[in-house]
């Protein structure tokens, strides 16, 4: 049906699919939970927050499962270097990630004020560090990550947690979290009215224009760090061997695939362009058009990154040569293509249920609802 090159080109555009869906529906939970301290002034608002994304916070996960299930069998060399170099820092995500399900089922289950204030914390906790860590690895995708392969492909990472965490990432960090707290601002603004409504305006306004500042300030970085290329002959249908290739790195390579494709400047440039509509769209009380163009913002800045980095899934640092790219890292053809199937089936089922479940919850959270259903709502 397709050729080996076609079907590493599928399985990179769906994996980038996975992650920009992962991004807009449990980001925008993340979000929320981020704001819980800080918008809930009372407990009947912080339930009103709570219960906003409480219903669909477990189905947004399946995006997230999904991703690291497509990664694991589709570049299933890059799976190993990611989680034998950043495992770390995935533990510490997993744990949070832990503190989100007892989080929502404990919080109210008993009156003292002391006990939920913990959960809360809890709570913010789940959002905050998930989404923090995932813009750092992005950050240090885009630097090369410290990893080799001697002669029996046996992976050897040379870094530390500690240095994971260096200037650039951290901003590429802060970067992912002033993001995922707009598109929560947004969806929070969708759910609820009266005070925290008009809470969420403020934070959809100051965290849109950190979010762009910061991308703009990434950008400017990005021209100025080590990028990646190959430059021996590229040979898209060989069986896959991160070795059989040379590799150069310098300042502003990641720039390349724009200067040779002038219209892939289109979609940084939609970032500022639906950012900005977003903050205009919160303003006039327009939130449902708002989480649109706030999901275009994520889009387009996932994008970016993807777009720069291609061929690139996970370049080296410490030794260019062993670099991952599309063309070297993927599973075999027959792989692909039984995984492509599977796709087609099952991924229009996930979008079909997904999308009634949130016609079915529609609406918005209220404090009436809370008190009127106070053993029955988190």
């Amino acid at each position: 049906m397709f050729d080996y090159e076609t079907m590493r080109l599928i399985w990179w555009g769906l994996l980038g699919a996975l992650l920009i869906g992962f991004a807009i529906t449990d980001g925008f939970d993340m979000g929320v939970a981020i704001l819980l301290p800080f918008l809930g002034k009372n407990d009947t608002e912080r339930r009103v927050i709570i219960n906003s994304i409480g219903s669909v916070w477990e189905g947004n996960q399946v995006w997230f499962i999904t991703a690291g299930g497509a990664l694991f069998a589709a570049w299933p060399v890059a799976y190993a270097v990611a989680f034998s170099g950043f495992y770390f820092a995935l533990l510490l995500t997993l744990f949070a990630l832990f503190l989100r399900p007892i989080g929502f089922d404990y919080r109210s289950k008993l009156p003292s004020q002391k006990w939920r204030n913990n959960w809360d914390i809890a709570l913010f906790t789940g959002g905050f560090v998930p989404a923090l860590i995932f813009g750092v690895a992005f950050g240090n995708l885009l630097q090369g990550v410290p990893f080799h392969f001697d002669n029996d492909m046996r992976i050897f990472y040379t870094g530390s947690f500690w240095a994971l965490l260096n200037p650039f990432a951290l901003a590429a960090g802060l970067l992912s979290l002033s993001m995922l707290i707009m598109h929560g601002a947004v969806y929070l603004q969708l759910k609820t009215e009266g005070d925290i409504n008009r809470r969420c305006k403020k934070v959809v306004t100051v965290s849109a224009i950190t979010a762009l500042a910061i991308f703009a300030v990434a950008g400017i970085w990005v021209a100025n760090i080590d990028g990646y290329q190959i430059t021996t002959e590229v040979l898209p249908n060989a069986p896959s061997n991160p070795l059989a290739k040379i590799v150069s790195k310098a300042p502003g390579l990641w720039l390349d695939n724009y200067a040779h494709y002038p219209v892939l400047w289109a979609i940084p440039a939609l970032a500022f362009v639906a950012g900005a509509i977003t903050i205009v769209l919160s303003k006039i009380e327009r939130p449902g058009l708002a989480f649109i163009t706030s999901s275009l913002t994520l889009t387009s800045i996932i994008l970016t990154a993807g777009v720069s980095m291609f061929p690139f899934l996970m370049p080296s640092s410490s030794a260019v040569n062993s670099s991952l790219t599309v063309w070297d890292a993927s599973s075999s053809l027959t792989t692909l293509k039984i995984m492509l199937w599977a796709t087609v089936i099952f991924l229009p089922i996930v979008l079909v249920y997904t999308t009634w479940v949130f016609r079915i919850l529609r609406g918005k959270v209220t404090s009436e609802h809370i008190h009127q259903n106070d053993h029955t709502v988190f």
